[in-house]
């Protein structure tokens, strides 16, 4: 399942309202047990015991045989629950005898909410532990999102009676992410580019920027980011990264080891609850229109080439960033010709809602983008932004922030630049 849908789909299930943590982490355990993309046999919620120095088996479901309730299993016995503090989600063959004996052979298992100190090591309030007949290594990012996605779930519960907005803070937080933010049109050689954001509350988790990269400025960065969640923490990494890539865009750097530097930063500033979707690309003048770019779980962008007539998608080479600190990050290309458009998009523009709860959705943005690519890219967001607030309602709970950034390659421009 594609990571941004499947991350969707939990925070919406997850989102009901639960009388207990408990009853919360069972509900999204069932539904991703019964889930036939995911192919798990059963799961267990398990809760950690300070005191026992033990996690304590408080919920299970799926078609394997029943372990004795309140089961308790010992940190002494496995030694291995320290790494899943570091790597959030391990996989591994089962030891313990009763849970053999169950048909429970192969496991894994994903740290969940807060972490507890118990001498020096800490370990994860809660363990989702599911099995298969066999763990594939993808599954770690799946349940990397799900686990995120409930600690993020059970922040908010912990924070829900003492959360306050506080005036001066809101007008200062959204005069300081105005300000990192760029001017939105530019043009760089043959391309003409334009970008706008528009965060659903005062302050927002998307941003975007146009860097000049290396020692002689002449290639062009294009960032668009969207941080999970909205608001002021949203907004903290969104101008955390933004910052950070900045920094990067100053040295000869692989695009590929950037994004694993910058997830490893993520992952350890960062809490658990928190990750990002990032999506890099680089233009310059080469004559064949190279575009070197990296997507870390960001929404696929449009890329329309004019000699077919036709879109094809930027699809991920890579995970969020945040989750899992060893994540590998890989770097793909297109060729810009003339006339070619890209389109780079937040999951706040297909992913708005009308009253219906019916998606914008991809297939309307594809559409609308080859009914207008004649246009500039200033009128094609303009367009964009139209459709969708025409499409959605203001007052759905599907709402969330809209960036869009739009590149044209125009070979009829002058060779020229305009300062960021």
């Amino acid at each position: 399942m594609e990571q941004r849908k499947l991350y969707k789909t939990i925070e919406s299930v997850a989102s009901k309202d639960f009388t207990s943590d408990t009853d919360l982490l069972a509900d999204v355990l069932k539904q991703i047990i019964s889930n036939e993309a995911i192919q798990l046999k059963g799961g267990r919620i398990w809760k950690f015991e300070p005191r026992r120095k033990a996690y304590r088996l408080i919920f299970q479901t799926g078609k394997v045989q029943k372990i004795q309730e309140d089961f308790l299993l010992y940190l002494k016995d496995y030694p291995f629950y320290e790494r899943i503090a570091q790597e959030r989600t391990i996989l591994a063959d089962e030891t313990n005898k009763t849970l053999i004996s169950k048909g429970i052979l192969k496991y894994s298992a994903s740290g969940i909410g807060r972490k507890i100190k118990v001498g020096e090591r800490r370990y994860y309030e809660y363990l989702l532990a599911v099995n298969s007949t066999m763990l594939k290594e993808n599954l770690r990012d799946t349940l990397n999102i799900v686990a995120t996605v409930l600690t993020s779930k059970l922040n908010e519960r912990y924070l829900s009676q003492s959360r306050k907005t506080l005036i001066a803070d809101i007008d200062k937080a959204k005069e300081i992410q105005r300000s990192i933010l760029p001017e939105h049109e530019y043009r760089f050689h043959n391309y003409d580019v334009f970008g706008v954001t528009l965060p659903a509350q005062i302050v927002g988790g998307d941003f975007y920027d146009y860097l000049k990269v290396g020692e002689g400025e002449d290639r062009l960065g294009i960032v668009v980011g969207d941080a999970a969640s909205k608001g002021f923490g949203a907004a903290a990494e969104a101008m955390y990264i933004s910052g950070a890539i900045r920094m990067a865009s100053s040295f000869q750097i692989k695009i590929s080891l950037m994004f694993t530097r910058l997830n490893q930063l993520v992952n350890k500033i960062f809490s658990d609850d928190k990750f990002a979707s990032l999506f890099y690309g680089e233009i310059s003048d080469d004559k064949k229109g190279l575009f070197l770019f990296a997507n870390a779980g960001h929404n696929p962008p449009m890329f329309y080439r004019k000699k077919f007539n036709e879109i094809t998608m930027l699809h991920s080479t890579g995970p969020l960033l945040g989750p899992a600190p060893n994540a590998k990050f890989e770097t793909d290309h297109v060729n810009f010709r003339n006339g070619d458009i890209l389109v780079i998009y937040s999951d706040g523009v297909v992913e708005a809602a009308n009253d219906k709860f019916e998606f914008y959705g991809e297939e309307k943005l594809a559409n609308l983008i080859l009914d207008n690519v004649h246009r500039t890219p200033k009128e094609i967001c303009a367009l964009i932004l139209e459709d969708v607030q025409k499409f959605s309602t203001s007052d759905s709970q599907y709402q969330d922030d809209k960036t869009i950034v739009v590149i044209k390659r125009n070979d009829k421009n002058e060779s020229s630049t305009k300062n960021i």
